[in-house]
């Protein structure tokens, strides 16, 4: 069945791309241009999407700066260069994952989707309130109750599957699937496109995996 796929060009969602363009007949990716200062994800998100073979790619262009205090998107908020004890980080952008998903609701209603992918995560560093599972299924309720295809007896699924999976797990099963993980950008503040800061709570955690990885310190990838 038809999906939507929500593709950044970060380690996350490209490995759920290498994951449903396996299952999938047709994948529809989405891919945000919110004013974050990580736009290089942009062009790896294109070049995911060519790869992968998606069937159809739209970058929507938002400008989530114009209201929201977020260090993604507000040139003014640092970037913080190291994990912090905060709850909730300053990199959290308000609102964001519910608008991505509101827009992605209404393309995949109007495309005949089954479906609707996230690469919301739980388990490493985020504390973002719009990542936690019961969130995922509060959205689900909604769409449950808001859209033509749902009420009239269809179904209209959200996944997030890799919610409680940990980056090590993630990055290995993004390997399994063939993903070369050089062609994803994780960074809050890449200094080129092709160059992270390899500082920022992303950075970290993303390069923490991989060299576990190397010492060889696994997870078992259903």
């Amino acid at each position: 069945m038809p999906s939507v796929l929500l593709l950044s060009g970060g380690i996350d969602s490209a490995t759920i791309l290498t994951s449903i363009t396996k299952e999938n007949e047709k994948v529809f990716a989405l891919t945000f241009d919110y004013g974050q200062k990580h736009y290089a994800e942009i062009e790896k998100a294109k070049n995911l999407a060519k790869e992968f073979n998606v069937y159809e790619h739209k970058i929507i262009k938002l400008n989530l700066s114009e209201f929201t205090d977020s260090s993604l998107t507000d040139k003014n908020i640092q970037v913080p260069k190291s994990l912090t004890d905060d709850k909730i980080p300053n990199t959290y952008v308000p609102g964001r994952n519910t608008i991505f998903l509101s827009i992605a609701l209404s393309y995949a209603e109007s495309k005949g989707c089954s479906s609707i992918y996230i690469g919301a995560n739980a388990i490493d560093y985020s504390g973002y309130p719009d990542c936690r599972p019961e969130y995922i299924e509060a959205f689900q309720n909604l769409v449950n109750l808001a859209t033509k295809k749902t009420v009239t007896g269809g179904n209209l699924q959200i996944y997030a599957p890799l919610i409680n999976l940990t980056k090590i797990e993630i990055i290995q099963l993004g390997i399994k699937n063939g993903l070369d993980i050089e062609k994803t950008l994780s960074c809050y503040d890449p200094i080129t496109e092709n160059e992270p800061c390899n500082k920022c709570p992303s950075c970290r955690i993303r390069n923490e995996a991989l060299h576990q990885i190397k010492k060889g310190i696994s997870s078992e990838i259903p």
